[in-house]
């Protein structure tokens, strides 16, 4: 396969992320669709999660990406903010799952360093590198959509180990991934 379609889904209640990239095996990326589900905070909980379905399943029926990606939910300080995320993310991988696409969960802090070299990079630097990467005009808004393209940058890039390991047409920032990658390997040990 000479390119993969990603759909990268930055979970959450209100705003959902949904972003899909286009992903050569040169790594270079294409935009193919960005853009959030918002549902009311006022609602039923059992009507917001219908509504971040229903926007997943319409991405999926008109971009019909090959796999989806989704953001790994975190503790946070506010028990339901972490309840409302995590929710979410269930639904985009269920949703996933019915329509027969690999799934796979990344941290916040892997999509980071995938695309801006450095796990730690505030919002406006993964804004800044996705309008970087995708040429863009300027950084998708709000950071949602941002936080989704680059989860689905994150996960097309992972797809070929060997690539990324091995150093051929990374950009710095994959480098510097691959780089803390064979450090933290040095440092893992299997329990015995």
């Amino acid at each position: 396969m000479s390119t993969l379609r990603v759909l990268g889904i930055d979970p959450g209640l209100t705003r959902c992320g949904v972003g899909i990239v286009d992903v050569d095996r040169a790594r270079r990326a294409t935009l193919v669709h960005v853009g959030v589900v918002r549902t009311p905070p006022d609602s039923d909980i059992a009507e917001r999660l219908a509504g971040i379905a229903a926007g997943i399943r319409t991405a999926i029926d008109e971009h019909r990406p090959e796999a989806v990606a989704v953001e790994r939910v975190f503790a946070q300080q506010n028990r339901q903010t972490v309840m409302g995320t995590a929710q979410a993310s269930g639904v985009a991988l269920l949703i996933a799952a019915e329509a027969g696409l690999p799934a796979a969960t990344h941290t916040p802090s892997e999509v980071k360093a995938a695309v801006t070299g450095y796990g730690s990079a505030d919002k406006r630097q993964v804004q800044s590198m996705i309008a970087r990467i995708l040429r863009l005009d300027a950084p998708p808004q709000p950071a949602d959509a941002a936080d989704a393209l680059a989860i689905a940058l994150c996960h097309a890039w992972r797809r070929d180990g060997a690539s990324v390991a091995g150093g051929a047409a990374q950009t710095p920032a994959q480098r510097a991934w691959a780089d803390a990658e064979r450090v933290a390997r040095m440092y893992v040990r299997p329990n015995r």
